[in-house]
């Protein structure tokens, strides 16, 4: 059984392609300028320890030339002492450029995703409904590993193994110029089939990352739903498919792991066999007087030197260029624009809204199913303080005038006004702040109940949070618990009944204390008993506030100021319990088809 997933396009395009070009690193740039101090601190310890290495031959042949050739042992002994130091040297830089670099990586990536995380906070309900959480989440947490890996070791070695290959390069045309022109032109026979080879293990590296990530989104898919799968008896079939995308993950991975350890045998050869190739030339030299023992052994430090950044600049290559693929997926998440939006310079909503909501002449369809309209030329309005209620079937478009009033959309056609005024016209967080919202599902979240009711509100006391939980008929239920308001709820809050987890939702509405209210199906997957008590909570929470009520049940709408009967996006009646009824239409055949159901 394979597992379809659904990449947003703007991912799909950027990692499908083998990474190649390490320009998205730039960027990092205004992150990095942040911390000037850890910068300049790290490529000093770059500086230092690629230095020391440049040092290290040429402390060597005055040991062999001078020290050894002369046979004095105290020149030997201050040659010993200049390689000593020149160990130090070394040894302080690496430990200073772990240290800063680390430091830097855990920094750059920390702020990042932090950006990252905040920009997807804001973005619309359109961009949601095209990609998949999981597989964000999985892209956020793979990417910022890789990028915070190159950060803190690959990136500081790149730039060390630049510095020792063209200071190396240039060491040797001092030591030997006839030496270095067998180099140069041995140059081209290592690098040209690194660069080969080196795109391939891109490649794989690309596919790997991706396989990871369906896999590590197919299982957030099944954890989070797992009551779903084990009431269908799924869990074999899940196990399964888990599994085969497991074992397909390894598989590209080794596919990446025999390509990159193909290249690693490749790189270590050609430069080891260029290296005994320029040895054996230099050998001859020596003999005959042209070269001391101590230049060519110089030299060939150098060369080890050199051909040795070069084999570890392409071994670090493919990370860096790794990373620079995941920078430019997670910069890429900067770059995307909700297509919701407040004005610039929105004025803010300042004393207490009266709660008037109209809607005129308003169209819309889904950006994810554009060809279906979902409301067409639906025009009504609220005074302050009304009830009212709407029904209709399923599909009728009676949850997307919340979602158009919360704005996580806009409409196509039409305005929707509050108070007189257009909603667009406002700041978002002042519009949302407006509605108390009471879902049909409530989202609750792996906290505590307290913290669960106090989340609309993180300024709350507590004793406001328990007035809330009094008003809402939920804190006679919580008490039972033996942690009381510090009970944690579990993912979801399985540990709750729906009844119970229904009155944390309307607890939390009375918490937010807005003048409207939204409830879409309060009471509808509720049993008799837990009903009544959420309608005794509704009671208390509609006072004094303009309400929107979707309902499914038409006893608990009758009492209702009007009735707005929808059907196919439009609406087709509005007016009061009786006078629908009277009508004959669409609310009397509901009526009496769930009647009908009732009495069966």
């Amino acid at each position: 059984m394979s597992v379809a997933f659904h990449t947003p396009s703007f991912l799909k395009a950027k990692s499908s392609r083998p990474e190649r070009r390490v320009y998205p690193l730039w960027r990092l740039v205004p992150y990095i300028k942040r911390y000037p101090l850890m910068v300049g601190l790290s490529l000093l310890a770059i500086l230092m320890a690629a230095l020391a290495t440049l040092l290290l031959p040429f402390a060597v042949r005055l040991v062999i030339d001078e020290g050894l050739g002369g046979q004095d042992g105290a020149v030997i002994d201050s040659y010993f002492l200049v390689l000593l130091g020149i160990a130090a040297l070394l040894g302080v830089g690496a430990a200073l450029r772990f240290y800063c670099s680390y430091w830097l990586g855990e920094r750059l990536v920390a702020d990042l995703k932090k950006d990252v995380f905040q920009k997807l906070m804001s973005l619309s309900a359109s961009f949601f409904d095209q990609s998949h959480s999981g597989e964000l989440m999985s892209h956020l947490a793979t990417d910022s590993t890789i990028l915070t890996t190159a950060l803190r070791s690959h990136l500081s070695q790149a730039l060390r193994n630049v510095m020792v290959f063209f200071g190396g390069l240039v060491m040797m045309l001092v030591s030997s110029p006839s030496l270095s022109l067998m180099v140069i032109l041995a140059i081209p026979v290592v690098v040209l089939p690194l660069v080969f080879f080196g795109r391939a293990v891109r490649r794989l590296s690309s596919e790997a990352q991706e396989g990871m990530a369906r896999l590590h989104q197919y299982g957030a898919e099944m954890l989070l739903n797992v009551r779903a799968v084990q009431a269908f008896t799924a869990e074999k079939t899940v196990v399964a498919t888990f599994d085969e995308e497991a074992e397909r993950s390894v598989g590209l991975g080794m596919d990446r792991s025999r390509a990159r350890a193909f290249l690693t045998a490749i790189a270590i050869f050609l430069v080891m066999a260029s290296i005994v190739g320029i040895l054996w030339y230099g050998a001859r030299d020596v003999l005959s007087g042209d070269m001391s023992a101590g230049a060519l052994v110089q030299f060939m430090l150098y060369a080890v030197f050199a051909g040795g950044a070069m084999a570890g600049l392409s071994e670090v290559w493919g990370e860096i260029a790794q990373a620079a693929g995941a920078a430019e997926r997670l910069s890429g998440f900067l770059d995307e624009t909700s297509e919701v939006r407040a004005p610039l310079n929105a004025p803010v909503l300042e004393g207490a809204l009266k709660g008037e909501i109209a809607f005129e002449g308003v169209s819309f369809t889904y950006p994810a199913r554009d060809q279906t309209v979902v409301l067409e030329d639906v025009s009504f309005a609220l005074k302050a303080g009304e009830r009212v209620a709407i029904v209709g079937p399923s599909g009728a478009g009676k949850s997307t005038l919340f979602h158009l009033l919360l704005r996580f959309y806009d409409p196509d056609q039409g305005r929707i006004t509050l108070d007189g005024q257009a909603l667009d016209g406002f700041n978002l967080a002042d519009v949302r702040r407006s509605f108390a919202v009471v879902p049909q599902e409530p989202t609750l979240f792996a906290m505590s109940i307290l913290e669960n009711i106090a989340f609309v509100n993180p300024s709350a006391r507590e004793d406001e949070v328990i007035a809330a939980a009094q008003a809402a008929q939920a804190d006679e239920f919580i008490r039972g618990f033996q942690e009381g308001y510090h009970t944690l709820v579990g993912e979801g809050g399985m540990q709750l009944s729906g009844g119970q987890r229904q009155r944390i939702a309307l607890a939390r509405a009375l918490l937010v204390d807005a003048p409207i209210l939204l409830l879409d199906e309060a009471t509808s997957a509720l049993d008799a008993s837990s009903e009544e008590k959420v309608q005794q909570a509704l009671e208390t929470i509609m006072e004094k506030r303009t309400s929107l009520v979707i309902a499914h049940r038409l006893s608990t709408v009758k009492n209702a100021d009007r009735i707005l009967v929808m059907s196919q996006g439009r609406i087709v009646e509005d007016g009061t319990h009786e006078d629908l009824l009277a009508l004959e239409g669409v609310y009397a055949e509901l009526a009496r088809t769930q009647l009908l159901s009732d009495a069966s």
